[in-house]
């Protein structure tokens, strides 16, 4: 996976920390047979905003009158997996929360991005959640010990 940043927020994004979390996570997808060994080759897009900007979209296309995480968008060509929308400001305020470095909740939130643009929602029925946070979780306990090593 190629990942394309576009860094819209005051926050510095830790572009060596994404592009190492991106190439595990093409691996581990590769060997799950999630996704084919072409997926290599796509692209993905990650846009970081700082929340006034984020929140604007979130209630563009959600209905959602707060800044979020991360919000996902399709991509129209077949090069190109498609779009991450992040809030570094919220993603610190996770990561805080759930006791996590922020590289390591922007990892969690990359990786949750990544299976909705694969196709995968937990907002359709309990066992799609199920399904999905399953998957979401057993990659993100093999890609931490992968970056601790």
């Amino acid at each position: 996976m190629n990942i394309q940043i576009v860094n819209q927020a005051k926050e510095a994004v830790p572009r060596k920390f994404v592009q190492t979390w991106g190439e595990l996570l093409t691996k581990e997808l590769i060997r799950r047979k999630e996704v084919a060994k072409e997926f290599k080759n796509i692209e993905l897009t990650l846009v970081f905003l700082d929340p006034r900007p984020a929140k604007k979209i979130n209630q563009e296309f959600r209905g959602k009158d707060y800044a979020t995480d991360v919000l996902s968008f399709e991509s129209m060509t077949p090069e190109s997996l498609g779009e991450l929308v992040l809030c570094p400001a919220v993603l610190k305020k996770q990561a805080k929360e759930h006791e996590l470095t922020y590289k390591v909740e922007l990892g969690y939130m990359l990786l949750h991005g990544v299976l909705h643009l694969l196709g995968y929602d937990h907002e359709t029925s309990e066992e799609d959640a199920k399904e999905m946070f399953g998957l979401q979780d057993e990659i993100f306990e093999v890609l931490l010990k992968k970056i601790k090593a």
